[in-house]
């Protein structure tokens, strides 16, 4: 029995959900994404609740069931609300700036690494060591994030690199002389 499956989601006043075969659309104030569901897990709006359901109990419906309900419930959320991921760059000479629409980091390499913003997500540079990065859908804006992070991850002896804000990196003692 899939617990998180058979919760119903609560719809939100001005969003709107369309679904025309496996494909579902959320339309809200921040904009409108569309998504394919899986075909055997079939979505039942009644009112402003929308509720999912699946047709028999194997392994992998079971599966799909959760999966379903969670991805149109962070479809609704972004729609509504949207999400926002904030990162923090940590060394001495790390910084990142907006240059037209690319991120720019100098995290010491020999270059600068440039990304181009996606499409879809606003990315913010408040000051030189922080980098925000919002838009609707979560799967895109953590891939960005983990992306970026993925340039220069944390490292545990001296804590420098970038690291999502309130990120907790354990701390490795380094060698010992004789």
């Amino acid at each position: 029995m899939s617990r998180i499956g058979n919760k119903a989601i609560t719809i939100p006043t001005g969003v709107e959900i369309k679904q025309e075969g496996d494909q579902v659309t959320v339309k809200g104030p921040k904009g409108e994404i569309t998504r394919s569901i899986a075909s055997v897990i079939s979505m039942n709006i009644e009112g402003s609740e929308a509720k999912f359901s699946r047709p028999d109990d194997s392994n992998r419906n079971k599966a799909l069931h959760g999966t379903t309900r969670a991805n149109v419930a962070n479809m609704i959320e972004g729609v509504s609300k949207g999400f926002k991921k904030n990162l923090e760059l940590v060394g001495v000479g790390y910084r990142a700036s907006m240059q037209g629409d690319k991120l720019v980091l100098t995290v010491g390499f020999s270059h600068p690494v440039e990304f181009e913003a996606r499409e879809g997500l606003k990315v913010a540079v408040p000051d030189a060591t922080h980098i925000s990065i919002e838009g609707i859908s979560k799967q895109r804006v953590g891939d960005f994030a983990a992306e970026i992070r993925g340039v220069r991850p944390p490292e545990p002896y001296k804590g420098k690199g970038i690291r999502y804000q309130g990120e907790i990196v354990r701390r490795k003692e380094g060698k010992t002389g004789k």
